[in-house]
């Protein structure tokens, strides 16, 4: 006891980070973030599709370009809302599909970077089964990412300002097709 007494600031120090990693990180979303960062790093993509809600995330990504090219008409923002339920489920399968031959290929893009799986521990707000942050990364792209626990398990559910990073998909694309002999 006299030990214990002495050295109380030690033991605390030595179990209450031993208790944050045993208990509480693997089911939180950072924990969902390393495991979907060392799936892409490994080239697992069928592992690293695990960690998206394509669904989802199409889904919403639709929804908020339909808002932004609708502007203030009705009728365009409902055919817009009917179209994305027609094309959502096609659109989340090509959208796996491409992320997964990325994924496999080591496509250097996709990389999560140690730091910002750092980050994740402190810029990552929880609310409940609700996770989300935003930061703009060192090339000036601006995430802001959503995800949710549903049964136990984290996934990314949302990317806003989608329009930005389909701007740069579609550049890094055509570089790429133009390089291609």
């Amino acid at each position: 006891m006299r030990f214990v007494l002495k050295h109380f600031t030690a033991i605390l120090v030595t179990v209450v980070p031993a208790w944050w990693a045993v208990f509480y990180l693997p089911g939180s979303p950072t924990w969902a973030i390393f495991w979907l960062r060392n799936a892409i790093e490994n080239r697992q993509g069928d592992q690293a599709i695990q960690y998206v809600d394509f669904q989802s995330v199409v889904q919403h990504a639709a929804k908020e370009m339909v808002e932004q090219n609708a502007g203030g008409d009705p009728l365009g923002a409902l055919v817009g809302q009917a179209a994305v339920q027609l094309l959502s489920q096609p659109m989340a399968g090509l959208a796996q599909a491409w992320a997964r031959q990325r994924v496999n290929e080591g496509d250097p893009n996709l990389r999560i970077p140690l730091p910002a799986l750092l980050g994740s521990v402190f810029l990552l707000h929880r609310s409940g089964d609700t996770a989300w942050t935003k930061f703009t990364d060192h090339k000036g792209q601006t995430w802001d990412i959503h995800m949710t626990r549903e049964a136990g398990r984290w996934q990314i559910t949302e990317v806003k300002n989608v329009r930005q990073l389909l701007e740069k998909l579609e550049k890094h694309e055509a570089k790429e097709l133009n390089a291609a002999p």
